[in-house]
Formats: structure tokens, sequence, C-alpha cells
């Protein structure tokens, strides 16, 4: 610590709390340890009686908090976000649109590992509205070296740490299979509940067509949305292994790449993704537990298929830490660590 006429003190950063005490009024901290202090601040400090004050001796080699706080920030920050100003060497990252957040968890741990910094950030693969929190950053001591701070950037690298990929408009198609319901013994209550999840996106219906349990009908039923310009194909129905069920067949006569049948995830494992052509057309077999169960797995896959990611094998079998949903009394999905991986 340094002692210096307040008057000199510009530039310079508190060593400790300035508190202000007006009778009956108020006793409260005007500026906190950590303070760089500005020309407007030595008025106010005068008027507390601070003719002088303790400040950090600037070190060659060594950063502010906030500085640093600067720059785990540009580490992290992206297209579509925005950051608050630095206070207390702390910054917070907050969405500017509608999206699915992306983040590299890998080099997040990386980053934390370093020691004496902190970035503290909401579980990727998730979606996010306009004005959430994403993120917030700082570094543990008032003072960080500033070669530490360099090691950070590198593993940063050219890439952010974040993303927010933005939802895009999406025509969807929706073919409900089974002979109970095109034959009318039943009610279709399936296409309601996922027309429902649709509405929580952008995205425009443009038909369902209900057809009996034959493989060519549901063959030649998917084909038909995707000449209608269908983005995305949802089946609904006949996704068990019943003699039945030939939805997961039907969708594989179309040409579709399949990339996955099964997956990790309760409720929802009898999940069905594949590809139509080059385009890369999502056409989906949902199981049966959408139609029933509050949350399932296709709430964790619909945010990334709404932002056009094309998803791997690999990226559902990661689904398994956390895809057990605990059947809460109150569903507090998506705060809750249904589909959050680890």
């Amino acid at each position: 610590m340094k002692l210096i006429k307040t008057v000199d003190a510009v530039g310079h950063v508190l060593c400790h709390d300035i508190t202000q005490i007006i009778k009956d009024v108020k006793k409260d901290i005007v500026f906190k340890k950590g303070h760089v202090i500005k020309k407007e601040d030595i008025p106010v400090l005068l008027s507390v009686g601070k003719e002088n004050l303790y400040i950090w001796e600037k070190q060659e080699g060594m950063l502010h908090e906030n500085e640093a706080a600067e720059i785990l920030c540009n580490i992290c920050k992206n297209d579509y976000m925005k950051a608050t100003p630095v206070k207390e060497g702390k910054i917070e990252l907050i969405a500017e649109i509608d999206g699915l957040f992306k983040l590299d968890i890998e080099k997040l741990y990386k980053l934390n590992s370093l020691g004496d910094i902190m970035i503290a950030a909401r579980h990727g693969n998730t979606a996010v509205k306009k004005g959430d929190k994403l993120a917030g950053t700082r570094v543990i001591p008032l003072i960080i070296d500033e070669e530490k701070m360099n090691k950070a950037k590198k593993v940063g690298g050219n890439q952010s740490l974040m993303e927010i990929k933005p939802f895009k408009h999406k025509k969807v198609g929706i073919v409900t299979t089974g002979s109970e319901v095109f034959k009318g013994r039943i009610k279709d209550t399936f296409g309601p509940v996922v027309i429902d999840k649709f509405n929580e996106f952008d995205s425009e219906i443009i038909g369902q067509t209900i057809v009996d349990d034959n493989k060519d009908e549901i063959t030649a039923s998917i084909i038909s949305f995707i000449e209608k310009g269908a983005d995305i194909v949802v089946c609904t129905g006949g996704m068990s292994v019943d003699p039945d069920d030939l939805t997961p067949g039907a969708i594989k006569n179309t040409g579709a790449e399949i990339i996955t049948y099964g997956a990790p995830v309760l409720p929802g494992a009898m999940l069905l993704i594949s590809y139509y052509s080059e385009k890369k057309i999502p056409v989906i077999g949902l199981p049966g537990c959408v139609m029933y169960s509050k949350r399932t797995i296709f709430d964790i896959i619909l945010p990334r298929i709404m932002a056009d990611e094309v998803l791997t094998s690999s990226d559902i079998s990661r689904l398994g830490p956390g895809g057990l949903c605990l059947n809460c009394n109150v569903c507090t999905f998506p705060n809750c660590g249904f589909g959050k991986g680890c």
C-alpha cells in the first residue's frame, strides 16, 4: 500500500472501502476496495473527509481485477451478447436474442483450472431468451499477474467460449400413424402436443396427415411433406418393437440417413432421428411418451433442431448424464438438471 493525497489519486486503486455517514440519513459505502478513482470521485472523497488515501502501488506485470475481467469477458463474448459494466471485477453476459446457447465445456474447464480466475456459465445446448443471463466472469484477487491472463488468452484461442445460434423459422409436417386413430376408434391426442411444442418457437405447421399402419403410406406421407417444402417432418406413433409399429422402417425407406434409433434418456428412449437428402431435413420418429409426459427427450433436442444443428449419434449418446427426468410434482424444466449433461 501507498499513502497518497486524494487530489493526486486519479487512476489509482483504492485499498479499502470508503464509507459515507450522514446523520439520520445513511451510512453506506460510497467507494469499495478495488475501485479505480476517477476525476469526478475527488470531490466526493473530499466531502467525506478523505484528504489522503491508501492506494495500491501499480506494479509492472500486474493487472487490476477490472482489467482482468475485461479480458475474460472478451474470451467469452460473441455475437448476440452484451456485457454489463464491470463492477468489483465482475462482468456478466446477457443474451440479445432468442436462440440456442452453446458452450465449449472442455475450454471452460481449462480456463477455470488456471487458478485465480472464474467463469460461471449456464448449461450449453439450452434455449435462451433475449435478456437471459448467460455467464459471469471475474478474477479472485484484487490484483492478478498479467502472465496468468496471457495464459487465459492462449486457452481461449481465436474462437469464443460461448455462442448463441439464432432460432430459424421452420415449416413442419406431422405424420400421425396408427390404425386406431386412422379408423376413428380413438381421437388423436399426439398431434396437438407436438403442435404446442413447436409453438414455443418460430414455426409453421403446414399440415398433419393421419395414416394407417402401412409402411408404404407412411413413407409416401413423409416424402409428400418434404415436397411441399417442410423443413422438418415429425412422425408420431408406431415407434416401439410391436409388429404393427412400422414407423422406423417407413422412415428408413424414404432414403433418410438414420442417425440414431434409441437414446439414453427417460422418458424418450425410443426416439429416432434421421436426415433426408443432402439438405439434411430432419425426419424424426417420436416415442409415445412425448404424448403423455410433460417433458421428454423431444424438449431437449428441439431447440437444437430449431437452430439448424445437425445432430450426430455422439450428441445423443452424451445425453446420458442428466438424461433421467425425476418427474417432480412441480415441473421446473428447463430450470432443472434434465437434459443438461455434465
